[in-house]
């Protein structure tokens, strides 16, 4: 069963009470859901309440939380510091993996990556040769930086001319739905991760001592095309007028259900992720060699 993806975006006080998650707003009647149904909350409001006691619940059911700044950007996330019951044995396998390894399971991640980043020119039948020749000639660590190429590629095509487009964080429109839903992506891959019983901060390529989610950062990479094609769908919908509205967040908040194909069966994303997130579990105990992605 895939989690639920809960948003709140107006005042309310959140409790808990015999395992449920109730929401109380001013002139309404309380609602309550069940915590075990859900995967992923995001808080976007400043007059929001939570209580202690169901964030700790949530922690407990491995629910991943996100806050909202006061422009409505996801800036903060909590996750479980006890989500897999042989957390220091797996932990003790990531810390033991060997250079070699990491360098072949990023080729892994960068090749899958930029195959469906070809896989999305392709449907919107733009030329995508050149990104299939970078993922067949991916080499050991990407020694080559392939997917700095591809990237240049397929960013410099894959929205409509009229928008000038560059992908970069801080720059204009549609950057910012990008950003939004490679935020929520985070959050899912991080929470599978914790769920796989492994360290989010401790990367197989991305390496920053500020940075706490350096492993998410690396597994989400073949999931991002699938974030890119609901924000090209927004911009098609939308043209220039991209600010973020609440319509807008609605399609985003939806990519945790989005049906994908991994492994030759279709799957909600979510569930995916957490399949992937366990292939790589098993890359680090030495029970397989390769981590499964979803293909476009």
């Amino acid at each position: 069963m895939i989690k639920r993806t809960l948003y709140f975006g107006n005042p309310a006080y959140l409790k808990t009470t015999n395992d449920q998650l109730v929401i109380e707003r001013k002139d309404e009647e309380a609602k309550s859901i069940p915590i075990e149904d859900v995967g992923l909350i995001l808080l976007d409001h400043q007059q929001i309440t939570i209580s202690q006691a169901l964030m700790a619940k949530l922690l407990a059911n491995n629910v991943a939380l996100i806050t909202c700044n006061e422009t409505h950007h996801p800036v903060g996330l909590l996750l479980t510091l006890d989500g897999h019951t042989l957390h220091s044995q797996r932990f003790q396998q990531q810390l033991d993996c060997s250079l070699p390894l990491k360098k072949q399971l990023w080729a892994q991640t960068v090749e899958a990556k930029i195959r469906n980043q070809a896989a999305l020119l392709t449907e919107r039948r733009i030329e995508s040769k050149y990104l299939y020749t970078l993922a067949d000639t991916v080499k050991s660590g990407d020694t080559a930086n392939n997917e700095a190429k591809a990237a240049q590629y397929y960013w410099s095509r894959f929205f409509p001319d009229f928008l000038d487009f560059t992908r970069h964080r801080e720059g204009p429109p549609p950057n910012n739905l990008l950003n939004y839903g490679y935020a929520i992506l985070r959050a899912l891959v991080a929470r599978a991760l914790v769920g796989s019983g492994l360290l989010p901060v401790m990367g197989i390529h991305h390496r920053n001592q500020y940075n706490a989610y350096c492993l998410a950062d690396d597994i989400m990479e073949p999931y991002r095309p699938y974030v890119d094609s609901v924000v090209y769908q927004l911009v098609r919908n939308h043209g220039r007028f991209l600010e973020l509205t609440p319509g807008m967040k609605q399609q985003l908040l939806a990519i945790p259900s989005l049906d994908v194909r991994i492994d030759g069966q279709t799957s909600p994303l979510m569930n995916a992720v957490t399949r992937t997130t366990s292939s790589l579990a098993k890359c680090f105990a030495g029970e397989q060699r390769k981590i499964i992605y979803p293909v476009l």
